[in-house]
This record gives C-alpha cells, structure tokens and sequence, in this order.
C-alpha cells in the first residue's frame, strides 16, 4: 500500500508541476489551485508512504516519479523536444527507480 501512496505523491508533484507552467502563462486561482494542491498533496502522500518506505528509498523515487512525469507532460503537452537522447535519460530515471523498488 506504502508504494501505491507513493505513487500518488509522484503524481501530485507532477501536478505541482504543472501549476507551475500554468502560472508562467497566466496567473488565475486555477493555476494556483493546481501549483498548491498539487504539492500539498503530494507532500501529504510522501510523508504516510515514508512511515513505512526508507526515506532514502521513498524520496528517490518520488522525485523520479517527478521528474519522468514533468519530462513527459512537457514533450506531451508542451512541445518540449523528443530528442532520442533525452528519451534514454528519462528511461535510465525510471529504470532507477524500478530497481530501488525491486530491491526494496
């Protein structure tokens, strides 16, 4: 369960994330819903899934989780490059996080 909970964390940061670029565009309460809510949220989850996860294990995954997530939403959504390069390096992130996960 520890690990779902994780996982939502991951995700409410790259939530924060997005909040972030949204408010570079234009500064409304939506944006600032999405920056706040985002990373309280995703604060909230890290700190119940480390009652249970190693700290070292349960932040490196969670800033894995996003910046994957971050990476992907902006080649996705907001035009950023899609260079093979960067491709691997997203995936040598990701295969770092699985491996703690595993090891775990």
């Amino acid at each position: 369960m520890a690990w779902f909970i994780l996982i939502l964390a991951g995700i409410g940061e790259v939530i924060g994330v997005a909040g972030i670029s949204r408010i570079n565009k234009r500064r409304d309460w939506q944006a600032f819903l999405l920056l706040f809510g985002g990373f309280i949220i995703s604060f909230l989850l890290l700190s119940v899934a480390m009652k249970t996860l190693a700290m070292g294990t349960a932040y490196a995954v969670w800033t894995g989780i996003g910046t994957v997530g971050s990476a992907l939403m902006g080649m996705l959504f907001y035009g950023e490059s899609k260079d093979w390069k960067r491709i691997l390096f997203i995936a040598m992130v990701l295969s770092a996080a699985v491996g703690l996960k595993l090891i775990s």
